[in-house]
């Protein structure tokens, strides 16, 4: 089978490629993907998320090496494994950034991505309900909503902020990203948006489109220097697809170099090591990891709308479900992280550098612990860590996992800041508002002495799910793709998604890798015809 372009990665970005590059008839597009169709209600229905996050089949479950920050701990890494990637597990929760995070990239060579030149891409992929503006389109693939059934804990929740002078935000993604407020979803009538559900379920069955689940991307091959296909397996056979025009890898920040590795593209000497032919010595492919570290603090509770698993609670999520399958409304079209905020630990900083995420449950490792008592839980993560970390392989399988090291809080200042996010994330829990909710914590600490508040960042602290950077777009010795995305030392071959940020952005990062896929095609349109 041949192809104009083959898509490796059917998830945030390779969906919007896949989209947009069939959009012309004449071209052929092919994009492969490793998990299964996106098919589960627990991704449609949005308050099944909670079930994706252990699951053995949609789930890519990953695990960090040791985290010398993290008291010697291994992190949970979990990423989608199915059509619409990690868009379909994710808490849905539409963040883009803080606009200089933009103009960081755009100041470090990266002509063509600063803020006003990536602004138009977030406006394109958008359907924002609110209606458009200056910093929001409608008509895009991508659905952004309000919280259709927000619970009362997130008023308590914004007033307990007012009362310690916190102001609040109605539009994190407007002019000013600072405060507390609700945040805005990927969701459609009730139901998640994926970028899967977005962009390729209205265009499946494009002709020119050839999509294949189940099929584990194993190589890239060469003619030469130049990228000419894919191999990869599927029902434990081997295929082949090839590639007229360009192979472009969507994987994401761990298999997106994975994959570059495997296919003889990175460090010479480690590959050499792994019994891997080298194709282009290219040392920054998997360096660069950046991920937001990020601590939970949790309160029992006497109150029974939150979440639960009290008779009370499971009546509430039986009436939520039957009411959902009728209606599409009410209690399970939460997204859990209904309410949330950008925070400076220093009033002289330019940008927050502290998000939190409010949750109506008790959250205890993933949920992979559950409490059977009510309670709220809220998250600080760090925004711009000074950690840096990698992905390398195990082995010369290309089945195996990867080796995952965000290398969390190995730099001091980052726990410094962490330290001083989990302060000011106290103080609003502590306040007035919230005292009828607030019952005992979880895991106590001592909130005044620094010593205590280390010990249970080190204990507890993991990531939030945020992975960029393995594959940086730049100009200098560690950077494995242009300003646009064409890998260096080859040809007709790019990456496009989250792994190419140079720096890790100032909030979730769904919604810049569905603008990475956005801008991307336009300049692969354009390549092809220049």
């Amino acid at each position: 089978m041949t192809f104009d372009y083959v898509i490796v990665g059917g998830g945030s970005a390779g969906c919007v490629l896949a989209h947009r590059l069939s959009e012309n008839p004449d071209t052929k597009v092919c994009l492969l993907e490793a998990g299964k169709p996106d098919n589960s209600q627990f991704i449609h229905m949005p308050a099944g998320m909670i079930a994706l996050l252990t699951s053995k089949s949609l789930n890519w479950g990953f695990e960090t090496t040791p985290q010398r920050g993290l008291n010697g701990r291994r992190g949970f890494q979990p990423r989608g494994k199915t059509l619409g990637g990690s868009s379909s597990i994710n808490a849905m929760v539409y963040i883009r950034g803080h606009a200089k995070d933009y103009d960081d990239w755009a100041a470090l060579g990266n002509d063509g991505w600063g803020y006003q030149d990536v602004l138009p891409y977030f406006k394109k992929s958008q359907n924002q309900e609110r209606g458009g503006d200056a910093f929001h389109g409608t008509g895009g693939p991508l659905n952004v909503a309000d919280v259709q059934a927000p619970n009362p804990l997130n008023e308590a929740f914004c007033q307990a902020a007012d009362q310690i002078q916190i102001p609040r935000a109605s539009d994190f993604n407007g002019a000013e990203q600072e405060g507390v407020g609700l945040y805005q979803v990927t969701q459609k009538n009730g139901e998640r948006c994926s970028a899967a559900k977005g962009y390729l379920t209205p265009i499946k069955d494009r002709p020119n489109l050839t999509i294949i689940t189940e099929a584990h991307a194993t190589k890239v091959e060469f003619d030469g220097k130049r990228a000419s296909g894919v191999r990869y397996v599927k029902n434990k056979k081997s295929e082949i697809v090839q590639a007229s025009g360009e192979v472009i890898l969507s994987g994401g920040a761990f298999n997106s170099p994975q994959l570059l590795m495997l296919s003889g593209i990175g460090a010479g000497n480690s590959l050499k090591q792994t019994g891997i032919d080298v194709v282009h010595d290219l040392p920054g492919v998997g360096q660069n990891l950046q991920d937001h570290p990020d601590f939970i603090v949790s309160y029992k509770s006497d109150n029974k709308d939150l979440v639960g698993f009290s008779p009370k609670g499971i009546a509430n999520l039986v009436s939520g479900y039957f009411e959902y399958r009728k209606s599409r409304t009410g209690r399970m079209t939460t997204n859990y992280a209904e309410a949330g905020g950008f925070l400076k630990t220093d009033p002289n900083l330019e940008r927050p550098d502290i998000q939190l995420h409010l949750v109506g449950s008790l959250v205890d490792d993933h949920g992979r612990k559950l409490h059977l008592a009510h309670g709220f839980s809220c998250h600080a993560c760090l925004l711009r860590p000074k950690s840096r970390g990698g992905v390398t392989l195990a082995s010369g399988d290309p089945l195996a996992a990867p080796l995952i090291d965000p290398g969390f809080l190995n730099e001091e200042q980052d726990m410094d800041n962490l330290v001083s996010g989990v302060r000011m994330m106290d103080r609003i829990l502590s306040a007035p508002a919230l005292s009828s909710y607030r019952g005992k914590p979880l895991y106590p600490f001592d909130i005044d002495d620094d010593q205590s508040v280390r010990e249970a960042i080190r204990q507890r602290a993991d990531t939030v799910y945020h992975p960029v950077g393995t594959c940086k777009m730049g100009r200098d010795a560690l950077a494995v793709v242009d300003a646009r995305l064409r890998v260096r030392g080859v040809q007709g071959l790019r990456v496009v998604d989250a792994s190419i940020m140079p720096t890790l952005i100032g909030g979730n990062t769904n919604a810049p890798a569905i603008m990475i896929g956005e801008k991307a095609s336009d300049m692969i349109r354009e390549d092809a015809v220049a």
